[in-house]
């Protein structure tokens, strides 16, 4: 088994190693894990994602290390009882780490050479490994027989059968030839045991240290971190409020009406984050245009660069979920990069492509509309994380980001809903993904209990580029109650509400709230998932008071 799982940290070691020269994509962790996030089952995506949040992705990593562990474990015992099975195993891994690699999207031939270069390395190692752990059971078999020539002689004649026969076949002893030695003393044996346990160690600290080593020289030199921090974003010529007055109730437990960087939700298919230098970055523009035009990030500073606050939100949200954030975006005029390439009068759909193969379609309608869709390129008075996009990324307001947020955006196609589908619509989500009315319950925190009297019940609100005309709040079965509102500086970000409530009776009590948007048109109370297009129903906590 030690063998087994020594001789797979080689194989990923190797990898590693071997993809400093090829991709950090291009490791057999890498490219399965990829696969996987692109092959998952919507419906326990979605419990996964509403278990853990935007650790999903570090979930994933602890599952395939616990499963690459045991299937070594696996392939060790195989190779002692069965060989060559635990070799095949390894072949095996090798193989379907080698399909997945050629597999991704970015890849060419030479993503192969990690998988196949790491599964020879493991291969051989756990052969080797096996072979010196039989030795010295033979040299142990030996020595504990009593009489050695009469052992080895009942043995060879097949007359004793006091050793045994393994399930590999192999007699205990049997490796040790016949007067090759005297037998071990019992202070030699533990000199040759720790022989053994010293390689076994070596290589797998070889391995763990190659490997780890090879990972952070991978990601620290292509790491974009540094070039990021020195670039001069542009000035808008009406740049958009950092704080806006009366956008912020300033209640305790009140999300914040300015969402941070570090503290904005993460969801995209990317299993590591992509690190796109802006020397190297293009966006491309194609298919029903007049012409394709391919724009280089220098040649954005030749356009007017806009300013905007706008909440995104992503589609597998919950009811009353987190992940939503609201940002200070900068970039440039999405319809008018469009238009410089002359969309044809039949295109309906924007499909947009990131670096990591992510695709997402936006009604064209909705991009030509006017609203402030933008190419991207700053956040928060900052570049674009690269967590979030950095070079470029796209916004769309009053769409869920499943259909229009593309990071590392490189790549857009003019097309038809009707001839071509984006990632998540080939996997049964709805194709324009409007985002819908929605409010969330902040404080007070559910289940707890408080004192009888006035207790502020407050939250944030939500329907991009409709805005948001009221929010209502209902103690149990009681009549609906208006909440008062913040200031709303863009009808595409959310808004503060509260609502002052006399609590009085003891005992548990449960608090519903619902937003209504300025096209007079109200939440749903109806109950559903967030497949296909997004979740539905009225938010709601249970508080206690004494």
């Amino acid at each position: 088994m030690a063998g087994g799982i020594v001789a797979g940290g080689v194989t990923l070691g190797v990898a590693e190693v071997v993809s400093l020269l090829v991709s950090p994509d291009s490791t057999p962790l890498q490219a399965v894990g990829g696969w996987i996030v692109d092959h998952t089952p919507d419906g326990f995506r979605e419990w996964v994602i509403g278990l853990v949040g935007t650790n999903d992705k570090t979930l994933l990593f602890v599952c395939m290390g616990v499963a690459a562990v045991a299937l070594a474990a696996t392939a060790g015992v195989l190779e002692r009882s069965r060989r060559p099975l635990g070799s095949v195993l390894f072949g095996v891994f090798g193989v379907l780490s080698l399909l997945a690699a050629v597999g991704r999207p970015a890849a060419s031939w030479t993503w192969a050479f990690p998988a196949i270069l790491g599964g020879v390395a493991g291969i051989l190692l756990l052969r080797s490994l096996i072979e010196r752990i039989e030795r010295f059971e033979d040299m142990a078999a030996v020595s504990s027989a009593g009489e050695r020539d009469s052992a080895l002689a009942g043995a060879v004649a097949g007359g004793s059968t006091s050793g045994g026969t393994s399930g590999s076949g192999r007699t205990p002893g049997s490796g040790v030839a016949l007067g090759e030695s005297s037998p071990l003393t019992p202070a030699e044996l533990a000199v040759e045991r720790r022989q053994v346990m010293r390689g076994i160690f070596i290589a797998g600290g070889i391995a763990v240290v190659g490997g780890v080593a090879a990972r952070i020289v991978g990601l620290r030199s292509r790491s974009v971190s540094a070039e990021r921090a020195e670039v001069q974003l542009p000035t808008p010529s009406v740049p958009a409020p950092v704080s806006e007055p009366g956008a912020d109730l300033s209640i305790p437990g009140i999300s914040p009406y300015m969402t941070a960087n570090d503290d904005f939700y993460r969801i995209d298919t990317a299993l590591s984050v992509p690190q796109v230098s802006k020397d190297t970055w293009s966006l491309r523009i194609h298919g029903m245009v007049d012409r394709e035009i391919t724009l280089k990030y220098a040649d954005l500073a030749a356009r007017a660069p806009i300013e905007r606050l706008v909440t995104l939100t992503c589609v597998s949200n919950p009811v009353g979920g987190d992940l939503i954030g609201n940002a200070r975006w900068l970039g440039y005029r999405l319809d008018e990069l469009l238009a410089a390439a002359g969309p044809h009068p039949d295109a309906d759909m924007v499909l947009s492509r990131s670096i990591d193969g992510f695709t997402a379609g936006s009604p064209l309608s909705v991009v030509m509309d006017g609203r402030d869709a933008m190419l991207a390129v700053g956040m928060n008075g900052e570049a674009l994380p690269t967590a979030h996009g950095y070079p470029a990324r796209l916004v769309v307001p009053g769409l869920y980001g499943y259909v229009s947020a593309t990071k590392w955006v490189t790549e857009i196609e003019l097309t038809r809903f009707d001839k071509a589908q984006a990632f998540w619509t080939e996997r049964g989500w709805s194709e324009r993904g409007p985002i819908k009315t929605e409010c969330r319950i902040d404080t007070p925190r559910a289940h707890g209990t408080f004192a009888a009297g006035k207790l502020t019940v407050a939250g944030v609100a939500w329907a991009q580029h409709r805005g948001i005309k009221g929010v209502e709040v209902r103690v149990d079965q009681g009549a609906w109650q208006p909440a008062r509102l913040a200031v709303e500086p863009s009808i595409d970000t959310w808004v503060q509400w509260a609502f002052d409530w006399e609590a009085a009776g003891s005992g548990l009590h449960t608090i519903w709230a619902r937003a209504t948007d300025n096209t007079g048109a109200t939440q749903t109370d109806q109950q559903q998932d967030v497949v296909p297009d997004g979740a539905t129903g009225y938010p709601s906590l249970t508080v206690r008071i004494s």
